[in-house]
């Protein structure tokens, strides 16, 4: 279990983040919604161990997160703007970067995480020839790759049409259904949002934080497009 209390986050006087609280059960898959600037990916920066925190306290059942801590159950797949996508390597040693990352001295089976996600049979192939969608499957199974049991996923539906964000979300499903806690972050409320058990709103604060159904009666249709899975 994870648990988020009071956390705040400022840069320089601005608050980036303030007064956080919640908690991600195992075997969760959790939509992360917000505008553009809302703080979603300071956030999962933070729950990494990559920044520093103002106020507040994050624990992993029960035990503070330290960097170290951090190091070893979470695992945070970036947004696909952040990769070079024509860079000239084959699907397997991509995700086979993730054992650089690995916080257990025994990682998975390139092979073996590649059909986790829907890539069996690809290894060989170069990551330019994927679609977008294959692009961040195989990127999710580098994550994967690092042997953490909380998945922190920004903006993984950007920019991949509706097929391929359906078969993510499906991956995503089976992953949280096998007992890994995944947080997503998008900035778009989207038809899929339903497919998420939890919905946790923010925008600098926390507004709203429940199922979809709550959170929409709670917030209102604040759906403001169809463009990612959150």
């Amino acid at each position: 279990m994870l648990r988020v209390s009071k956390v705040s986050v400022q840069r320089g006087s601005a608050p980036v983040l303030d007064n956080l609280s919640f908690v991600l059960q195992p075997g969760t898959l959790t939509a992360l919604v917000g505008p553009n600037g809302a703080g979603k990916s300071t956030l999962l920066q933070v729950l990494e161990g990559q920044l520093p925190l103002s106020a507040g306290e994050i624990a992993l059942d029960g035990e503070p997160l330290t960097p170290r801590l951090a190091r070893q159950h979470l695992a945070l797949m970036p947004q696909r703007s952040e990769i070079f996508w024509s860079f000239p390597i084959t699907v397997g040693d991509l995700v086979a970067l993730g054992r650089l990352a690995g916080r257990r001295s025994l990682c998975c089976d390139v092979e073996a995480v590649l059909q986790r996600v829907g890539l069996a049979g690809l290894a060989q192939r170069r990551l330019d020839q994927l679609s977008g969608g294959q692009q961040q499957r195989a990127l999710l199974a580098r994550t994967l790759m690092q042997s953490a049991r909380v998945l922190l996923l920004d903006e993984p539906c950007a920019a991949i049409d509706p097929p391929s964000r359906r078969e993510l979300l499906k991956v995503m499903r089976q992953l949280a259904d096998a007992g890994f806690t995944l947080l997503v972050s998008s900035h778009d409320w989207g038809r899929d949002l339903d497919s998420y058990d939890r919905v946790l709103v923010l925008d600098r604060m926390l507004l709203g934080d429940g199922t979809p159904a709550q959170v929409r009666a709670s917030l209102g249709d604040l759906r403001v497009g169809n463009h990612c899975c959150g």
